[in-house]
């Protein structure tokens, strides 16, 4: 059975900053933000968009966009690390808003940033074993990367949601039934406790394990192929990576690359050039809107997926590798088979005239909306108004009543 992406849609929060504005703001050279972290944009969530609204959204699109019939979902799945309650999940508020029917099979995953990941797997994997029985699951990977104002994290936050309907129809992309690898290790890179709204992280060691884990998800995926050789970097037109800021991804790469040749490659080494060009052709192109919305934890891959599928046709396009990390850790690398003709699919997928109609914050802007966020706490709040930050659209979140959030659009 074929199974894949048969819809994908993003949809992004609608103000952003400048990265070379934070950078002066904050009294540092913008080239270790725009070069360093290799991110030009970030995005940034009004307290009336949250992770709710960003998946209904983005979900919406998926369905309308590829004219898919609603009563086709039986199963509605949220990968996310930054929802909205420790016990209602987010999947709930999701459902309602689209109207799903009601034995549809609803839930939200969580590790890190590999959530979403984690349910594409359980969606190939419900509509494979045959108890999907025609039907299609919804998959959306939902987040706000938030750390507070002069946060060492500040540059690499970014809020959106992309929302993928798996099938067995797949139209855009078809998974490998047979390569997918996996690692599971228990570590401190990266975590949030109950009692605390922002994460804390330890940043280089948080690199070391996501590299660390990808030599383990890759030596997995190669031990389980018949023929490892088809799998080699010289049979992949496309990488794609968890991209929490986009040099990670060129870190990713470096490392991938390694693995493939059987040694290290440093800067001093005759091999290094060979390092960058294969970056630049398999993976760096495939990084603009990464650059543009930063870090949206479970969704960065698949908006990585996004800009691949958009640039590309299926006359060159054949074969990728997907690489999932998420902190604490979990992680996978799977090879997917873009889809004969996906390439008609463009005009439906492509993000870009919806962040290019962005508004533009300054700074003092933006650190007003973060202090207004920051005081929210815990208790009844009073009813946001849209006209206060230019916001438009039918879903957004008005606030706690008796603590109960309610948004625009759902009862």
């Amino acid at each position: 059975m074929r199974v894949g992406i048969e819809a994908i849609a993003f949809h992004s929060v609608q103000h952003y900053i400048e990265l070379a504005d934070l950078a002066e703001a904050r009294g540092i050279d913008p080239e270790k933000f725009t070069k360093g972290l290799g991110q030009v944009r970030m995005a940034v969530a009004t307290p009336m968009e949250d992770t709710v609204t960003l998946a209904i959204n983005a979900g919406l699109k998926a369905l309308e966009n590829f004219g898919i019939d609603y009563g086709d979902v039986g199963t509605l799945v949220v990968g996310t690390e930054s929802g909205v309650d420790h016990s209602k999940p987010v999947a709930v508020y999701v459902h309602e808003a689209l109207g799903l029917r009601s034995n549809c099979h609803t839930y939200e995953t969580k590790h890190a940033c590999f959530g979403a990941m984690a349910a594409v797997f359980s969606a190939n994997d419900w509509i494979s074993c045959g108890r999907a029985d025609g039907s299609k699951a919804l998959v959306i990977a939902s987040d706000i990367a938030r750390y507070p104002l002069g946060d060492r994290g500040e540059p690499t936050q970014g809020a959106g949601a992309v929302a993928m309907v798996i099938s067995d129809t797949p139209n855009l992309l078809q998974f490998d039934s047979e390569i997918n690898g996996h690692y599971t290790k228990h570590v401190m890179d990266f975590w949030r406790p109950l009692y605390s709204s922002k994460a804390f992280v330890n940043g280089h060691y948080s690199i070391e394990c996501y590299l660390r884990a990808l030599e383990g998800a890759l030596a997995d995926a190669l031990d389980k192929a018949t023929i490892p050789e088809l799998y080699k970097l010289n049979q992949l037109q496309a990488c794609v990576y968890h991209v929490p800021f986009s040099k990670m991804a060129a870190k990713a790469h470096h490392r991938h690359f390694e693995v493939d040749a059987g040694e290290k490659i440093d800067r001093e080494s005759k091999r290094f050039e060979d390092v960058k060009k294969s970056f630049s052709e398999k993976t760096s192109p495939w990084l603009s809107l990464n650059r543009i919305v930063g870090n949206i934890y479970t969704g960065s891959l698949f908006l990585s997926l996004i800009d691949l599928l958009r640039k590309n046709t299926s006359a060159g396009l054949k074969q990728i590798s997907m690489f999932s990390y998420g902190s604490g850790c979990a992680a996978s690398m799977n090879i997917a088979y873009p889809t004969p003709g996906f390439e008609r699919f463009k005009d439906k997928i492509d993000p870009e005239p919806e962040l290019n109609a962005r508004r533009r914050l300054r700074i003092d802007e933006y650190e007003e909306i973060m202090r207004i966020s920051d005081s929210l706490g815990t208790g009844d709040t009073g009813e946001f108004r849209a006209s206060e930050w230019g916001l438009t659209g039918d879903f957004l979140y008005l606030g706690n009543r008796n603590h109960i959030r309610r948004y625009s659009g759902l009862s």
